[in-house]
């Protein structure tokens, strides 16, 4: 139940029992009053009838000796009482009053019929007037709960933003009530929190960009090294510091969020047999840090730990074509691939379902903190060889945000790690306009790719290299961390 409900029937539950309790005061009241009044009148009226009768003047409107007397006024007047009574009972109620003279009983006797229909108007009064303030504190409930509702969800949608990383949302200021105190901490949190993420940011940029200029000395010097199996090593740790300079060049720019997606209408099934054959042949897109701990980052090539050889399979449950970044999609599906590679187990599947791309390997899944949280960089996981910076994920998630995507991770039921790609709102149903093919194509494929970039089924030629992906903005290489 929402805050606005709770509040609502607050209020309303408020408005009933009020006008419960008045209309039962009320009623007690008029009950009193009435009776108070009529037993006045009553006795008065029997005062002047005793004093006739003791001066011998019999006007014939009292009631001697009556046997249907009520028996505690009877027992009150024989204690020599004058006493008035209402007696409820029968089908009409009366109303008593008698007193003893010379031995015997002289009574008075009336209606009560008046009262009573008095007391029952009153009491339809009172129950009408009852519903009608529960529903005025029903409306009032609601407009007011509608009102602090709209402020409170004002302020959650405004948080919920700047989790989602727009730092500029802020909520407008006004009263000084409780909600206003929280509107003010919440600009005072989103303050604070931008000034850091700028602050980190600003230094992991300024770092990167100082150190393009020596690393690249650095390779160049490597690369005039005589050949031997140092100059190797000397030329492969450096070719890993530059990969991962660029990668965190490629945070910054995807944090300062001005990338904007080159879109073109392609068969997502292609995009990623394409990715696939890339990495097995050796392209950029599977060099760095990522291919160098998962071998050739194709599927069956040599890992870096005893030679395992591992297998990327494609499953094209239903091809459809997507208006999308190709670059950007491969880049994404590279550092996943990758990830699943170094991190996981074989086999490595990927799946598409139209506008969907799913990621699956066998290993021990994601860990929670990444499931809860999502891909944070500088941080990892503690994976199979517990290096990396933790970017590999941060840069996807990024590059899926640039896409307008949704990537998620999970840990399926059946054990791995399964990532997931959403183009959905990529879709179109038109035909490719250069092939006439429609956006599905019937009958799922499957496809493993080995060393080298060969593969047993599907078609197409490997353009990978030709349209220079791994390259571009921010050269797509993969850091092929678990966060």
């Amino acid at each position: 139940m929402g805050l606005r409900a709770k509040i609502g029937i607050a209020i309303a539950a408020t408005a009933a029992v009020v006008a419960v309790l008045v209309g039962v005061l009320v009623h007690n009241r008029t009950v009193d009053a009435q009776f108070d009044l009529a037993a006045e009148s009553i006795d008065g009226r029997l005062q002047s009838l005793v004093q006739d009768r003791a001066a011998g003047v019999d006007s014939g409107r009292a009631i001697v000796n009556p046997p249907d007397l009520p028996g505690p006024l009877e027992a009150a007047v024989r204690h020599g009482k004058r006493g008035v009574y209402l007696e409820p009972d029968g089908p009409k109620p009366h109303l008593w009053a008698a007193t003893e003279l010379d031995g015997d009983i002289i009574a008075l006797k009336r209606p009560y019929v008046r009262e009573q229909e008095t007391l029952r108007s009153l009491d339809r009064v009172l129950w009408m007037s009852g519903i009608a303030g529960t529903a005025l504190g029903c409306v009032v409930g609601l407009l007011v709960a509608h009102r602090l509702g709209r402020r409170l969800t004002a302020s959650a949608a405004t948080a919920q933003r700047i989790a989602e990383g727009d730092l500029t949302a802020r909520l407008p200021l006004g009263g000084k009530d409780e909600i206003a105190q929280l509107t003010s901490a919440v600009n005072t949190m989103a303050d604070a929190l931008a000034a850091r993420l700028q602050a980190e940011r600003d230094v992991t940029a300024n770092i990167a960009h100082e150190l393009r200029t020596p690393v690249a000395g650095l390779v160049a010097a490597a690369g005039l090294l005589p050949p031997s199996r140092p100059t190797e090593l000397v030329q492969d740790r450096a070719q890993h510091v530059r990969s991962l300079m660029e990668d965190v060049l490629e945070v910054a720019r995807l944090d300062a969020r001005t990338e904007e997606a080159d879109t073109e209408l392609r068969p997502l099934g292609e995009l990623a047999r394409r990715t696939v054959r890339a990495m097995g042949a050796g392209s950029g897109i599977g060099s760095g840090a990522g291919a160098g701990a998962g071998g050739a980052a194709g599927g069956s090539g040599q890992d870096g730990d005893g030679g395992v050889r591992r297998a990327v399979e494609i499953r094209v449950l239903s091809d459809a074509l997507v208006e999308t970044d190709p670059r950007r999609v491969e880049r994404i599906l590279v550092n996943l691939i990758s990830n699943a590679l170094r991190h996981g187990a074989a086999p490595v599947t990927i799946e598409v379902e139209r506008g969907v791309l799913r990621v699956r390997d066998s290993g021990p899944g994601f860990p929670e903190t990444l499931l809860a949280h999502g891909p944070q960089r500088f941080r990892t996981g503690g994976g199979s060889d517990g290096h990396g910076l933790g970017l590999g994920l941060t840069i996807a998630s990024g590059q899926a945000r640039v896409l307008g995507a949704r990537l998620t991770f999970a840990n399926p039921e059946g054990g791995g790690a399964e990532a997931t790609l959403d183009l959905s709102e990529a879709l179109r149903t038109e035909e490719d306009p250069e092939s006439g093919r429609g956006p599905e194509r019937a009958g799922p494929t499957d496809e493993s790719f080995g060393r080298g970039g060969g593969k047993t089924g599907g078609d197409g030629t490997d353009r990978a290299r030709d349209r220079g992906m791994g390259r571009g903005r921010g050269r797509d290489r993969t850091s092929s961390d678990r966060p």
